[in-house]
């Protein structure tokens, strides 16, 4: 039976949550035991829906202190429960299940589900324990080139798996009418209205670019009013002093009218949905960008920076590539997609949800990620023969 313990910070939506209870679910489908070692959040009763097991610790710490007690913890548990690999999927966790991994023998396995920065010696060190893992994966073919020249690394080790899209939860088909209508009605949009409408589904943070966004919307709407509205939806996780910028520029430029922060979305593909564009104005590089392939998922185009892994994601013909920090592009490529038109866009919104079934679906991750597990049991299992071969050979050198 295959018994894996997955390591991530907390439990909040995100993608390196989701990606979470994907794996957990691949796992306790293939019978196997799905631990999840998280300060929990939010997502703990998908987790359990997804037939994962929480395991409460204060993984997301980076105090070394803390550290060190959760590899003990970790450690304690791998043996109790039989655990064969640890899978990590941030890097305080890491470092945890690192010494854990070397405590017990059991294997380990990483994620990068982001491009770290490294500004330091020290910073580079505490970066280092991703490539760590018996088998490394990347979150995107971006990702693993970032890996590979960042770190001294055996090629071999480094896997791309790209994130997945539950194409039975983004199905355009599977949304019910009401709940969009309720959706729209609360973003202020009056029920037969014409207006176009652009989601920017991220968390309020500067690099997620939603100032750029708002540079271009004023400057779309000084040329053609009404056209659109926006609705920003995202957690501030904190971060008031941004979001404050934000509220102040819409009130400084009158854009109340056209603008919404909606926060947090339970219901993505519902908004999505409701939305007849998507965009997603980084202006630093996304390692994989698993919101834009969700809204392909759910025929809705997309505008996304020309950076990082939206240069996988987000094709010609199916979305639009703009400059990063470029507004004026920005709200150029949002006037095209206007005027564009419904029926152009639902073309190409097909042409996105065809190309998301072909490259991103969650089965697919599902399935690499186990195919990960089945390969470094069998490695391990070929290093303890070795060993076990060059011990035997040892004693019988000794007893001649």
């Amino acid at each position: 039976m295959l018994r894996v313990l997955q390591i991530t910070p907390q439990l909040n939506t995100g993608g390196v949550e989701r990606t979470t209870l994907e794996v957990a679910q691949a796992i306790s489908r293939a019978g196997g035991l799905a631990l999840v070692a998280s300060a929990g959040g939010r997502l703990e009763p998908d987790l359990e829906a997804a037939g994962g097991q929480l395991v409460k610790l204060p993984v997301h710490s980076k105090n070394p202190i803390t550290v060190l007690a959760n590899a003990w913890k970790l450690a304690r548990l791998v043996r109790e429960r039989g655990v064969q690999i640890i899978h990590a999927r941030s890097r305080a966790p890491a470092w945890s299940g690192w010494l854990a991994a070397r405590l017990t023998g059991a294997a380990f396995v990483t994620t990068f589900h982001g491009i770290y920065n490294a500004r330091s010696a020290a910073k580079r060190f505490y970066n280092s324990i991703m490539a760590r893992g018996d088998v490394v994966i990347a979150n995107s073919h971006y990702t693993r080139a970032h890996v590979l020249r960042s770190f001294k690394i055996a090629p071999e080790r480094v896997v791309a798996i790209p994130r997945g899209v539950d194409l039975s939860v983004f199905d355009p088909a599977s949304v019910k009418p009401e709940i969009v209508a309720a959706l729209r009605a609360s973003w202020g949009l009056a029920p037969g209205g014409t207006r176009c409408v652009i989601i920017a589904p991220a968390r309020v943070t500067r690099w997620k670019g939603q100032h750029i966004l708002l540079e271009a919307v004023k400057l779309l709407t000084s040329r053609r009013p009404h056209v659109a509205k926006f609705i920003l939806a995202g957690d501030a996780q904190g971060r008031d002093a941004y979001l404050a910028e934000l509220q102040s520029f819409i009130a400084e430029n009158q854009l109340q009218e056209s603008v919404a922060i909606v926060g947090h979305i339970g219901q993505m593909a519902a908004a999505f949905a409701a939305s007849d564009i998507a965009v997603f104005p980084v202006i630093e590089p996304e390692a994989f960008g698993r919101g834009a392939v969700e809204a392909q998922a759910m025929g809705v185009p997309v505008i996304a920076s020309n950076l990082g892994g939206f240069t996988e994601t987000v094709a010609d013909g199916v979305g639009v590539l703009s400059p990063p920090g470029d507004a004026r592009a920005l709200a150029d490529a949002l006037e095209r997609l206007i005027e564009m038109g419904a029926q152009k866009r639902a073309e190409m919104g097909r042409a996105g949800r065809a190309r998301v079934n072909a490259l991103y679906t969650k089965a697919a991750l599902q399935e690499a990620t186990l195919a990960v597990y089945r390969r470094v049991l069998a490695e391990s299992r070929h290093r303890g023969k070795r060993k076990l071969r060059g011990e035997t050979e040892h004693e019988a050198g000794d007893k001649a």
